[in-house]
């Protein structure tokens, strides 16, 4: 699934070629994604002009005059800069004409969105009201992190993970911030000590800006707006290593389920009570 750094860096990619052009058409071919895409977008987009491109989480907003579109990559989807008359595929199920050239939304699983607001402030819509602290912004602080996970049992992992705390930091993230951090990923969020939440925004925020500069990851699905691929799985210390050795300590990695997703972990680079 597309995390933070993939949505940052498709905005990164579409921006340039989309910000303040005019919108020529609108092609909906298949309009049941995660939910209906909206048949008026059509009526509502035409002539219209991008005024910018933004990020929240992981969405990505696209401001016009009279409202923001609303854009998810799901599972699987991504979205290319194309000449507008390339032939579309079985998965392609979205553009936004911009003369010669199109935003093209490709989505294998469906499970993306294409939505309109047009609310005059879109951080009021129901998909953003409750998000958490952007992970890198200055938002996103120790006490923060500290003061969310008082008196809470669960796993700090999926506290991390929690878009109501800090929003983006997704499950492969999660868990090489963890590592980072030196957390094991199954201690109770409770138990974080002030030093170890500081320890942990820094692993997040490191880990996240390595994947922004590597171009994210690119494990299934995720391409750049150019069609190339991130390399940033190359660099993983625990994510997908189960059985391999440590990069620091040579222990083999730990493979375990929380949540009904993969967690990877090094049982000596994590102790299981950080200090």
């Amino acid at each position: 699934m597309p995390e933070l750094p993939e949505v940052e860096i498709t905005r990164l990619g579409i921006a340039p070629h989309i910000t303040g052009r005019v919108v020529t058409g609108v092609v909906i071919r298949h309009p049941q994604l995660r939910w209906p895409v909206p048949q008026r977008l059509g009526a509502l987009l035409t002539g219209q002009a991008v005024q910018s491109v933004h990020r929240r989480a992981k969405y990505l907003l696209l401001a016009f005059a009279h409202g923001t579109l609303i854009l998810h990559l799901g599972m699987s989807g991504s979205l290319r800069i194309i000449d507008a008359v390339e032939p579309a595929g079985v998965h392609d199920h979205f553009d936004l004409v911009f003369g010669a050239t199109a935003m093209r939304l490709r989505d294998p699983r469906r499970f993306g969105a294409v939505l309109w607001c047009a609310e005059p402030t879109v951080a009021t819509h129901p998909l953003l009201a409750h998000l958490g602290a952007e992970p890198l912004s200055d938002a996103f602080t120790a006490d923060l992190l500290y003061l969310a996970t008082r008196g809470r049992k669960q796993a700090i992992k999926l506290v991390l993970m929690d878009h109501r705390v800090v929003v983006g930091v997704g499950n492969i993230y999660a868990n090489e911030s963890l590592f980072r951090a030196g957390i094991r990923p199954t201690m109770a969020a409770g138990r974080l000590t002030r030093a170890a939440a500081a320890r942990l925004v820094d692993a997040v925020r490191a880990t996240l800006n390595d994947a922004l500069a590597a171009g994210g990851s690119s494990l299934r699905d995720f391409i750049h707006t150019d069609g190339s691929a991130g390399y940033f799985q190359q660099h993983y210390f625990v994510y997908g290593r189960e059985g391999d050795n440590c990069r620091r300590c040579d222990t083999p990695i730990r493979r375990i389920v929380q949540a009904q997703r993969a967690t990877f972990y090094c049982s000596r680079c994590q102790p299981s009570r950080p200090a």
